[in-house]
């Protein structure tokens, strides 16, 4: 298939549990060089976790660099940051807050990649931040995945990341861009998997990301199961599910039921009726904050990363998601998607939505009114989404 290499292992990682210890200890093996970018850095127990293997790796001659988003990020005390520069750790920061005051489209333009890559050996694509899984300890984790990368996938990775961070270093005027002169990363089989790097940014890979999810959408026949954080889906995205529940395809979405985003809690409501009249079948998440962004199609398709299907993540920020063609690894994510579905959400049944009181049929479709005017300043077609 088109962009698909052979020869991948792809190992699924399941929340912070999972992914921060991989993570560390690829960074102890690290001996040339590490890249990690991330949209939230935060000086918690698990940034300052990070930034110590971080700091070690540099101490021992590896190039480590950094790469923050400027807003995510913004809160992360300069003193964490002049910790890891005095240990040789190169970081810049991706779009820099001046003011927060001033509302301009190229604001929204964010780095919101969470991507890490070591040596030639693995890399990690995926949607968790650095940052601490729960609020608290009485607190269950957040619900996100991740999936380590070995093989030739991690070749492109190389590339898109050293190409950003020299893109960014150039604008900055700083003296840090990758002394790495290789224009790509000769990597070794390390498994029989056909697997795509696919990015989302605003010269060559504008669409890319939702035109895979909407290829395979159309050519599914049994099964769709999309997870997404934040779940407000275009005219194309919305007609794509309407279309494969219409042929027979079953298609369940699970959504945030906790949310620390309100008003796009109460905007993606607004897409209910439609999708549920064609028989979308949809969960809202409750046992926790449901960050993933992953779907799994036909049980031989599926995808892990950072885009979440909204206008912000489909056609403003800078995304990365891996796509796998590979039956273990798309029925291991359907398996544990099923098992959250089951253990942690609640069903939208078609009949409760006309029993929504007044106030709350308000605040839907008031945010909805908000959202169709951002979508309206990103050119991101919304249509009505009744129909």
């Amino acid at each position: 298939m088109k962009g698909y290499l052979s020869g991948n292992r792809i190992t699924l990682l399941k929340n912070g549990a999972e992914y921060f210890p991989a993570l560390e200890a690829a960074f102890d093996r690290a001996r040339e060089h590490i890249h990690l970018e991330t949209y939230i850095y935060s000086d918690d127990e698990t940034g300052r976790r990070i930034a110590g293997a971080l700091i070690r790796a540099a101490r021992r001659g590896v190039k480590v660099h950094l790469l923050i988003d400027g807003f995510g990020s913004q809160p992360l005390p300069q003193a964490l940051l002049q910790t890891m520069r005095e240990a040789g750790v190169r970081v810049l920061v991706y779009r820099p807050e001046i003011s927060r005051w001033r509302l301009r489209r190229y604001r929204l333009r964010r780095l919101h990649r969470k991507l890490a890559l070591v040596d030639a050996a693995i890399g990690f694509v995926g949607g968790i931040n650095i940052v601490d899984d729960a609020a608290s300890p009485d607190f269950p984790p957040r619900y996100d995945y991740a999936a380590a990368v070995e093989g030739p996938l991690v070749g492109e990775m190389f590339v898109a990341m050293r190409r950003l961070w020299n893109l960014v270093s150039w604008s900055q005027l700083r003296n840090a861009r990758s002394r790495d002169h290789r224009r790509s990363l000769a990597v070794a089989p390390a498994g029989k998997v056909r697997a795509r790097f696919l990015l989302r940014d605003n010269l060559r890979h504008r669409r890319a990301i939702e035109r895979a999810y909407l290829r395979e959408i159309g050519r599914a026949r049994h099964e769709i199961f999309i997870a997404n954080a934040y779940f407000l889906p275009g005219t194309r995205f919305r007609h794509a599910l309407v279309a494969a529940a219409e042929r027979g395809v079953r298609v369940v979405v699970l959504v945030q039921g906790r949310t620390d985003h309100p008003m796009a809690n109460y905007a993606k409501q607004a897409f209910y009726g439609r999708l549920l009249r064609a028989g979308v079948e949809i969960y809202e998440y409750q046992k926790s904050v449901l960050h993933a962004k992953t779907a799994v199609i036909d049980g031989a398709w599926a995808t892990v990363g950072s885009s979440n299907i909204d206008p912000f993540s489909l056609v403003l920020s800078r995304e990365a998601n891996v796509a796998v063609h590979d039956r273990g690894f798309a029925n291991e994510l359907r398996a544990s998607m099923l098992n959250e579905i089951e253990s942690g959400a609640v069903r939208v049944m078609p009949e409760s939505l006309s029993s929504l009181p007044l106030y709350r049929r308000f605040l839907i479709w008031l945010s909805y009114g908000v959202v169709r005017v951002m979508m309206g300043m990103v050119n991101y077609p919304h249509g009505d989404p009744r129909r």
